[in-house]
């Protein structure tokens, strides 16, 4: 006990400050984010809109998600991520105020992309900072704590969104925007001296060393390879996010109340296990063993529903889903700052975060789809082979990929 107690202490140790500070503004911004999990079930109950339009629905987040991570990426390397983070989270503030004012399938949809663009041009920019920021040799736990930072979060904001739901879901969006506006508040008040001098540091180095040209990630043969197969990682595993939600409405028979309990237990228990099991995969593991293990437990707890849907099975589902995605999503972040170079990540973190989006767009369609002419069974059993598959995929792809490359440690491959 005391040595697993030793272990998770020392976790923490050697991160920055600027860390701890990106970490705390995730976690005031996720605090709010009880909006996603709550659109599909906000869109068939309250707009009565139909499972399969609200799938449709609901891929415009996506599409909205893939300009984003694009644009996002794009800006960052030419402006910096400090402009783009504080951007992105004030003008997140009037937009998710007018979500409640459209009804209809064509002004939910345009509302929710736009939103999408915005908010998701925050996340190549967040990376960006994170490595800019972060010790070399800390990279992977400045990711896991900014990731505990969202899940304490996503621990809070769907449990009371969940009893703010019950009674009006303009609570959800309204509490969503003075997340966000605070947030951005605390990002500029902490990294604006910061920035300058960091900026001014950039400066000096450019006028002593001639900036090597770096090849674009779009051309990238390898890393696109990764990125596709991460895409569909995050076909498998955004199901939390839309399908998952309506099956415990409609099939194992939930209250709201009770979806945000558990969607609340996610997090929570992301929060306690992530600093503890990452160290642990850096000490034993390489990141292809890592990847591989990850991605086949979060498969599994979908498959497992597939069989029973009683509320034990319910949770154990979804303690290996938190298991699983504590060793698939922040070392994907690692290798893609691994492949990176010095001048290009963040065109390489909006790339792997378009991977991501596009997975937004085809999962809701695609999982409702599925769900409403096959029924769920189908659903959560063939989401439990196809992540079979990718976690076979990502062993063989993660050291071909990064074997090259200068910056990797060894030990990792």
């Amino acid at each position: 006990m005391v040595k697993l107690i030793y272990l998770y202490t020392n976790s923490f140790k050697g991160l920055s400050k600027e860390s701890w500070m990106l970490a705390l503004v995730m976690l005031i911004n996720r605090a709010g984010s009880m909006v996603l999990p709550f659109l599909g079930v906000y869109m068939t109950n309250h707009l009565h809109f139909s499972i399969e339009n609200t799938g449709i629905v609901l891929s415009f987040f996506g599409i909205g998600s893939v300009i984003g991570s694009w644009l996002g990426g794009f800006i960052t390397d030419k402006i910096g991520e400090y402009k783009v983070q504080y951007l992105s989270l004030l003008l997140s503030v009037p937009l998710f105020c007018l979500i409640p004012v459209f009804k209809t399938e064509i002004g939910v949809g345009a509302i929710i992309l736009i939103q999408s663009i915005v908010s998701d041009s925050f996340r190549p920019a967040n990376s960006v900072a994170i490595t800019k920021y972060a010790k070399p040799e800390n990279i992977t736990r400045a990711f896991s704590l900014n990731r505990m930072a969202v899940n304490l979060g996503f621990s809070i904001g769907p449990a009371l969104g969940g009893i703010l739901s019950a009674i009006s879901y303009e609570f959800l969006f309204f509490t969503n925007a003075l997340a966000a506006f605070m947030a951005g508040i605390l990002y500029i008040i902490f990294f604006k001296k910061r920035n300058k001098v960091a900026r001014l540091k950039a400066k000096k180095v450019k006028e002593v060393i001639e900036i090597k040209k770096e090849n674009s990630p779009y051309r990238d043969g390898k890393f696109l390879i990764y990125c596709f197969f991460c895409m569909l990682f995050s076909i498998c595993f955004f199901q939390l996010f839309s399908t998952l939600t309506i099956f415990y409405k409609n099939t194992a028979k939930l209250s709201q109340e009770h979806i945000g309990y558990i969607l609340g237990y996610s997090g929570f228990l992301v929060v306690l296990l992530e600093m503890g099991l990452v160290q642990i995969a850096e000490k034993y593991f390489s990141l292809a063993v890592t990847m591989f293990l990850g991605t086949f437990i979060c498969g599994l707890s979908y498959a497992m529903l597939g069989f029973d849907h009683s509320m034990l099975t319910l949770i154990l589902s979804m303690s290996f889903l938190c298991v699983g995605e504590i060793w698939a999503l922040p070392f994907m972040a690692t290798i893609t700052a691994l492949r990176s170079g010095k001048n290009n990540k963040g065109a390489y973190m909006g790339l792997n975060g378009i991977s991501f989006s596009i997975a937004f767009i085809i999962t809701p369609y695609l999982g409702t789809m599925i769900a409403e002419k096959f029924g769920f069974t189908l659903l959560w059993i063939g989401t439990g082979v196809l992540a079979t598959f990718i976690a076979i995929a990502f062993y063989f792809i993660v050291p071909w990929m990064i074997k090259d490359r200068k910056e990797t440690d060894k030990s990792y491959v």
